[in-house]
């Protein structure tokens, strides 16, 4: 068997499209989308429409529940802050049955004809657990208690790589829409069954990025997204992170005063974060 694994389109059409064009060249037998189709870039709904018509399994990732959970008491109180606009505009796409049929995703797969196989989204313990080179074994143990199978397929952290914990393999899969390893590509896993285990394959399709840039200025997203939403921008024109360093910065700058997060744009842009 060959399993294609595709996460994190967060909204981008041209590089979804690139990513199963390029899978229908491999012969892969299934597709799994595991999370995060939706927010981010300004075209969630027709990626949700696009990821529907497959008739593939699709897990529930974090931004899946912030939409499904956006005016629920399960909402943080955050998500209605300037800080979440991005998610004001992926919301407003969708009604309220479909929000609930995204509510209803699992958040784990597991197929009978690869018994040795968990697919989740971040962990089998939450949806926004992250896993680097240098998490302690006791922490994804934790992540992952009560787990057997010998291949954990996850994605999440926009970075494919393979980690070794417990004579097991841990293989997070690049981000399809909005990659952060400084490569602008469509990134996914195929896994191919063989005797001897799983042939694992990180895959990275240049699309068309100027596309989807432009699809940021011709419709109102960045006007009604603000800052945030222009770092949005800026992260899939660089495939580098700008919203978390952003953020630690104005955290510290509003521990020494008040400031805006459209005058601590201008701040981090002007020294050069």
């Amino acid at each position: 068997m060959r399993l294609a694994v595709m996460a994190d389109i967060h909204g981008n059409v041209a590089a979804f499209e690139a990513a199963l064009d390029h899978a229908a060249s491999q012969n892969v037998d299934r597709i799994v989308l595991a999370g995060d189709i939706i927010n981010g870039a300004p075209d969630s709904y027709k990626c949700w429409q696009m990821a529907k018509s497959l008739g593939c399994p699709i897990l529930r990732g974090n931004h899946e529940r912030y939409v499904a959970h956006f005016d629920t008491p399960q909402a943080h109180p955050i998500w209605k802050t300037e800080q979440f606009a991005p998610l004001h505009w992926t919301v407003a796409q969708f009604t309220g049955e479909e929000r609930q049929e995204i509510a209803d995703l699992p958040l784990q797969l597991r197929l009978e004809d690869a018994p040795d196989i968990l697919l989740v989204h971040a962990s089998a313990r939450n949806d926004n657990d992250t896993i680097m080179a240098h998490t302690p074994d006791a922490e994804i143990a934790s992540m992952f208690e009560g787990v057997t199978e010998k291949y954990i397929v996850r994605a999440h952290n926009h970075v494919g790589r393979v980690h070794l914990w417990d004579n097991r393999f841990i293989i997070s899969n690049g981000s399809v829409g909005w990659a952060l390893d400084g490569y602008t590509t469509a990134q996914y896993l195929v896994m191919e069954q063989r005797r001897d285990g799983w042939k694992i394959t990180q895959h990275s399709v240049p699309y068309d990025v100027e596309s989807t840039l432009r699809r940021f200025e011709q419709t109102s997203y960045l006007e009604e997204t603000g800052p945030i939403g222009y770092l949005f921008m800026r992260e899939v024109a660089t495939a580098s992170l700008q919203v978390n360093p952003f953020l630690r910065a104005y955290h510290r700058w509003s521990a020494q005063g008040v400031i805006s997060l459209q005058e601590a744009l201008a701040l981090f842009m002007a020294r050069g974060y």
